[in-house]
């Protein structure tokens, strides 16, 4: 059955250049606090979170990564809102500042699975597919 109401158009987060460029810093460090200096000085910036939270996970520190995930993930849900997303549609990976709220829903999926949230995981694993399956396909591979 083909869907007669049209797609709503793409949500674009907008760029964060000074969390983009601590962020950037903290990588070049490698250093935890520094990771964590970025998202308390920006709250509300998705890939601060999604680094802590990829950082735990491969840690295996499952339960901080699913906590880092779930607060990036929430922080990006207020930001795509703002942004005029009606809680469905579009959310391409190809525009960077999309990423942090991709990638947090990548990794609460996997921390979700971890502790044996199956539900959880699955919802986060299809809204990922759901925002854009080009964002699941690059996660997984990684």
């Amino acid at each position: 059955m083909q869907n007669l109401l049209p797609e709503p158009p793409a949500t674009l987060l907008p760029t964060h250049d000074e969390a983009d460029a601590a962020l950037a810093a903290a990588e070049e460090s490698g250093s935890d606090e520094a990771f964590a200096a970025v998202a308390a000085r920006h709250p509300t910036y998705s890939a601060g979170w999604a680094a802590l939270a990829a950082r735990a996970f491969a840690a295996g520190q499952v339960v901080p990564a699913y906590a880092y995930a779930r607060t990036g993930y929430h922080r990006g849900l207020d930001q795509l809102r703002r942004s005029g997303w009606k809680g469905h549609g579009p959310v391409p990976w190809s525009h960077e500042p999309n990423r942090g709220f991709l990638r947090c829903l990548y990794v609460l999926s996997r921390a979700a699975d971890e502790i044996g949230e199956a539900d959880e995981a699955a919802r986060c694993a299809q809204f990922l597919r759901d925002c854009d399956p080009a964002a699941a396909d690059a996660l997984a591979s990684n």
